[in-house]
């Protein structure tokens, strides 16, 4: 693993620089921020979309609209990683990797990470779009150490709109961003370097999620939150929907569904992105509290 430092801005109590973890050969970029005077209470990572990068997670527009900075703000570290294909594994993953080889690569790079950062109380795993998807295979494979739980955003269980179909390649702008009134001025302009080619294998694989979901879901033992935004185009999120991808998940402890008002589908790039951030945070300090903090066994 090797990092170059950013410096802070001035003022700040956060350390923020790019990382590189070796996920047993493959090299995946990220970013991490972490508090300087305390150790971090957990650790969030967090998976972009298809098409997107991990600056997905940085406030690109606005400083505002930063998990990293918020995160690290009140106390945890926070990765957001370079899905396996983007970033700096683009070259060693010309056409990326399927859900499930993917949870394979993360699961490595974040043994590594544990091994190697001090993370606090255990994993908390954020998965946005497509990201989420490696993120509920992990949970439900138990690949990681110490994981306390999942906040998941723009993924459900069924699809309002195929994502193979003419008509949603022909429609994807605004299936993925909504009214303009919900981003900053110049989102646009600004997010030009977190975009990124969507890899091929990662593309084939989108429809086979529902199949996907269903034989994974009841594996699934830690807390799990998804949320889904005000104007959220690619997913059901009917009542009848949402009842059915509650009752998949029988092994976690708990399950809520949230929708975020004023967001798109690229929650975290839009005015509601801090809401949404400081929920997630707030649910990842709820999974905290299942833990004794004598033991970290559950209470």
């Amino acid at each position: 693993m090797t990092t170059a430092p950013v410096a802070p801005p001035p003022g700040r109590s956060i350390d923020q620089r790019h990382i590189t973890l070796d996920a047993d050969g493959i090299m995946l970029s990220a970013r991490l921020a972490q508090p300087v005077h305390v150790p971090p209470r957990a650790t969030v990572v967090a998976l972009h979309g298809a098409g997107m990068s991990a600056g997905y997670f940085d406030g690109p527009a606005h400083p505002e609209t930063s998990l990293l900075t918020v995160a690290a703000e009140l106390g945890f570290t926070v990765v957001a990683i370079d899905r396996p294909g983007y970033g700096r594994s683009a070259a060693q993953l010309p056409y990326g990797q399927g859900v499930v080889a993917q949870s394979h690569t993360l699961a490595a790079a974040l043994r590594r990470l544990v091994g190697q950062y001090e993370t606090g109380a255990g994993i908390f795993l954020m998965g946005h779009s497509f990201g989420s998807k490696p993120a509920l295979q992990i949970a439900a494979d138990g690949t990681v150490p110490e994981l306390i739980g999942l906040d998941l955003s723009g993924c459900g269980a069924e699809y309002l709109i195929p994502p193979t179909t003419p008509a949603t390649r022909a429609g994807s702008w605004k299936l993925n961003w909504g009214p303009l009134r919900l981003y900053p001025p110049g989102t646009f302009q600004s997010s030009v370097g977190v975009v990124a080619p969507a890899p091929e294998r990662e593309l084939a694989d989108a429809a086979q999620w529902p199949t996907a979901f269903a034989a994974l879901a009841e594996r699934i033992r830690v807390p799990v939150r998804f949320t889904f935004a005000e104007h959220e185009a690619w997913w059901r999120r009917d009542h009848q929907a949402l009842t059915r991808l509650r009752s998949r998940l029988v092994s976690a402890p708990r399950v809520l569904i949230d929708h975020q008002p004023g967001a798109g589908h690229n929650i975290s790039l839009g005015w509601a992105a801090r809401a949404y951030h400081l929920r997630a945070l707030g649910f990842a300090e709820e999974c905290l509290r299942r833990q004794s903090p004598e033991t970290g066994q559950h209470t």
